[in-house]
This record gives C-alpha cells, structure tokens and sequence, in this order.
C-alpha cells in the first residue's frame, strides 16, 4: 500500500502530469456539460409539444425509449459518418451526448409539465395568460423540481460516458484510464476515477444549488400563486 502511494505521489509530482490533468479535467468538463444544457433546452421544447398535443407525446416517448438504447461507443462511430465530422473531433461526443441527454429528459419533461396542478393553469389561463406565457411563466417553473431530478440523473450519465469518448481517441479524463491500462500503470486510472466522481459531485450540488434558488416557495412550504402581469 505504501508503495502506491508513494508512485502516485511521484506521478502527482510531476508538474507536466499535473497540466495533462487539469486539461483533461477542462476538456472532461466541456465535453459533458455543453450536451447538458443543450439537451435541456432541447428537451424542454419537446416536452411542451409533447404536453400540448397527445400523438407528439406518443412518438417522443417511443423515439427517446429507442435513442436511449443505442450503446455509446457505437454512437460516437456513427455520428462522423452522419454529421460529417472527424472521428477524432469533440463535436462527435457532444452532439452524441446530446442525444442521449435529451433522450433521456423527455419523459421527466413530460411529468414535471403534468405535475402542475391543474388548478393553477387554469388561472393562469383565466387572467389572460395565452400558451407560450403561461409555459414560461407558470408551468414551466412550476416543473423545476420534478425537472430537477432528471437533470441531475442526465448530468451524471455525461460524466460517465465522456469517458468512454477516450477509446475513440477524444478528450476527457477518460485518457488517463486508456493510458493507465496501456502502460499498466495505476496512478493515472485512480485519478481519473477520483476526479470524475468529485466532478459529478461538484456538479450534482450546484445542480441542488441551482433547483433551490429557482424555487424559492419550496424552502417556504407553499406553492406560489399566479401573479398578473403589469399592464
């Protein structure tokens, strides 16, 4: 055990591993967060058309059930030959992740709009709110809690998987597993493992951080009442 330690210390020591890592922990934390926003985004606009219209909602779920399914590596291959990209470039990992980001925020979507009491809606809509205003002024930050957790499930997935990105020779932390296992040698694999769960944490509590701040009336107790616009 002493032993490990002190070659992960002499690894750690180095300070060109030390600028490999931080690279590599930036590039890790592009790679996965890019895909996050831009599948929330995405799958908010699903959701809404889904939650307006029945058929949409039926095919969403089918399509983002199938999407879902696809092993990542063998969607990171594909995406070149669909987007026209290289296969070593980053972008094959982002737009790859988010579909697999909004995949799997479409049913909690979905949920979080239907969550909304009915109650609510229905004044909104009495006080004059037409759909798009009433989406983004009611229903949609009334979803958050519900929406929050999917999110925070998402974020973690992207993690994980930017990881996988590194066998197809793109960035992340992934690259210290593929070069700890070429070269057998441990100390890059254990930081890599170590620093991809901080991330996750780190990310999972300003995610909690971000869910609190947006729904002030669930630290109160209470669900906000609807207020008219001025004017």
């Amino acid at each position: 055990m002493g032993g490990f330690f002190g070659e992960l210390g002499r690894y750690l020591a180095s300070a060109n591993n030390r600028g490999e890592i931080l690279g590599d922990l930036g590039e890790h934390v592009y790679l996965a967060l890019v895909p996050l926003v831009i599948g929330i985004a995405l799958a908010v606009l699903l959701g809404w058309a889904g939650h307006q219209w029945q058929p949409v909602r039926s095919v969403l779920l089918v399509l983002s059930n199938l999407l879902y399914t696809i092993p990542s590596l063998a969607l990171f291959v594909v995406i070149p030959g669909i987007i026209g990209s290289k296969i070593l470039d980053s972008i094959n990992v982002i737009v790859a992740l988010t579909v697999y980001t909004t995949a799997l925020l479409v049913r909690p979507v979905l949920d979080a709009l239907e969550a909304v009491p009915p109650h609510i809606v229905a004044a909104a809509t009495a006080i004059g709110y037409r759909a798009p205003r009433r989406f983004l002024g009611v229903e949609l930050p009334l979803s958050v809690p519900v929406l929050a957790a999917g999110v925070r499930v998402a974020s973690v997935s992207n993690i994980s998987l930017v990881s996988v990105g590194a066998l197809i020779g793109t960035g992340g932390l992934g690259v210290l597993f593929t070069d700890g296992f070429q070269r057998t040698y441990f100390s890059p694999i254990v930081v890599g493992i170590v620093l991809t769960l901080l991330l996750a944490l780190v990310v999972d509590f300003v995610l909690v951080l971000l869910r609190n701040l947006l729904t002030p009336w669930e630290r109160a107790g209470k669900a906000p009442a609807v207020e008219v616009a001025a004017g």
